[in-house]
């Protein structure tokens, strides 16, 4: 019998050989290519909001001191101010968590210079996010036009979705546009100004958007978010024009949800399980104009108790998203993309695991010794191995220079603010998260093809022909936390759920005056 090192050596001989044929050969060098690909498309992301940062810093020279709000100062002269659309702002909303109270305070405490309205839309009052407002609203009761909106439970579509749309019916009757933010959004101080200025320069847009820049916590789990969301973050650099849509910042026309235009209420209202990825599909369809300012990205802190498993919650959500459509050019649409990001995530994986075989092999020959068809092999495999590392290099690289970008964009559209730094991004632990990440994606995508049904913050959504079909509601499926902000989600009844919530509202505003790990 074979001793266990020679049957060590013999496997490694056979896969190292086997990593070495023209067809793992080709799966390498396409891994490469995805690296490459990335690293490209982080670099031109990077050279849009490069260009917004100059431009800022060109205003400021020229005197404009107030250049994070707009380019020409004579915009904030009264004639122009006083001409300025009714905006309304309807913030979905669910559970209280540890970044709510800073995110809420910067969303209403914008300096657009218009008529503004802020709706809060809970689904009920037990919602401890519904006794959080109540008190945000109460230190702020002369200083803004705010509201809390219960809107009840869903039948027909996302507990989300059922949120905004009852915002929509309770928005102002002279509202021009209405922006749609979510809990976790940070906006700075001029967002709501610029997306109202794009929307005045170009009436052909049909929706606006934005997108986070994670702030990791440091462990594993919020570095996995980070990566996950760093590939999207191409798709709304443009500085203009996009075929993405982020639910988390979408500005869009209040009488397109007056009239049912283009079926955004009713595609939305019947089924609807996803606001961004429907809405998305409604603008494809009608080919409509979808952009994203190259201003409109906010700072996104993510949870510093932030778990491995939540993070595997979220992507099971995300990956969920593909399974809902609403027509057979979408469906089709969302195959595709399941199929190629499937793909994309098990070959960008692929050329790691044949690298840790050419390095195994290379050092147990080079211990003892090898043969002339050992030593050609693993030649072969390490100069793979040096392609891989370089094109690895090249990719982190761009994804460091983006993100340090962004960090410098955010913190000049948002002086009052702590800044923010890349001192707190561990980059060996960005790495380890894009080989997690890109692992477990296939393996959520399958399992949410074949469930058809998930657990979305305590609710149970099933789906049939791409639409919801069944809602189930239960005290037991509602989870401690939600996956991303950590968020409690259910408050008790009686006195102690408010004693309980004062004391988290004092300790947030604590957290919220003193800056944190990745705001110095």
């Amino acid at each position: 019998m074979l001793s266990a090192l020679e049957s060590l050596d013999a496997f490694l001989f056979i896969a190292n050989k086997a990593f070495c044929s023209h067809l793992a050969v080709f799966i390498q060098i396409q891994g490469w290519m995805i690296c490459l690909i990335l690293a490209l498309g982080w670099a031109l992301a990077a050279h849009v909001r490069n260009r917004e940062i100059r431009r800022m810093k060109e205003s400021i020279r020229r005197g404009n001191s107030f250049a994070f709000l707009c380019h020409d100062i004579n915009e904030l002269e009264h004639s122009h101010q006083a001409k300025l659309p009714r905006v309304t702002v309807i913030m979905p909303l669910k559970g209280f968590g540890e970044h709510n109270l800073h995110n809420w305070r910067s969303q209403i405490t914008s300096l657009y210079g218009g008529p503004l309205e802020f709706l809060f839309v809970v689904e009920s009052t037990e919602d401890p996010a519904y006794h959080a407002v109540s008190l945000l609203i109460a230190d702020f009761k002369d200083e803004l036009d705010a509201k809390i909106v219960v809107a009840g439970l869903s039948t027909t579509c996302s507990q989300k979705i059922h949120n905004q749309l009852v915002g929509t019916e309770r928005m102002h009757k002279d509202t021009k546009y209405v922006l749609f933010l979510d809990d976790d959004v940070r906006l700075h101080p001029g967002t709501i100004g610029a997306l109202t200025a794009e929307m005045e320069k170009n009436p052909e847009i049909f929706i606006q958007t934005g997108y986070p820049l994670d702030l990791p916590s440091g462990s594993l789990g919020s570095y996995c978010i980070y990566e996950y969301h760093m590939p999207c973050s191409m798709g709304f650099a443009t500085g203009g024009k996009t075929f993405f849509l982020w639910g988390g910042c979408m500005m869009m026309h209040a009488d397109d949800f007056r009239n049912d235009n283009y079926g955004v209420v009713s595609g939305l209202r019947d089924g609807g399980y996803s606001d961004d990825m429907t809405l998305a599909a409604l603008a494809g369809a009608h080919k409509k104009l979808i952009t994203s300012p190259p201003v409109a990205v906010f700072p996104h802190p993510l949870a510093r108790d932030l778990s491995f498993s939540r993070y595997w919650n979220y992507l099971r959500k995300q990956t969920f998203v593909l399974e809902s459509y609403i027509s057979k050019v979408n469906w089709i649409m969302n195959k595709a993309l399941f199929s190629s990001h499937m793909y994309l995530s098990w070959g960008f994986v692929a050329p790691y695991f044949m690298a840790v075989i050419h390095v195994a092999a290379a050092l147990r020959y080079y211990l003892n010794g090898y043969t002339l068809e050992q030593k050609e092999y693993i030649s072969k495999g390490l100069l793979m191995v040096i392609w891989l590392t370089i094109c690895t290099t090249l990719e982190l690289l761009s994804m460091w220079n983006l993100t340090k970008i962004e960090v410098q964009l955010c913190n000049l559209l948002s002086p009052e603010a702590p800044p923010l730094s890349l001192a707190s991004y561990n980059w060996g632990l960005v790495f380890i998260a894009m080989l997690v990440d890109n692992f477990l994606y296939p393996i959520s995508a399958v399992r949410s093809h074949f469930s058809q049904s998930i657990n979305w913050s305590g609710i149970r959504y099933h789906l049939k022909n791409g639409k919801i079909s069944k809602i189930e509601r239960s005290k037991d499926m509602v989870p401690k936390y939600t996956d991303l902000s950590g968020k409690h989600l259910w408050g008790k009844k009686g006195g102690s759920t408010k004693v309980s919530l004062l004391s988290s509202l004092s300790r947030n505003v604590a957290q919220w005056r003193q800056p944190k790990k990745f705001d110095v």
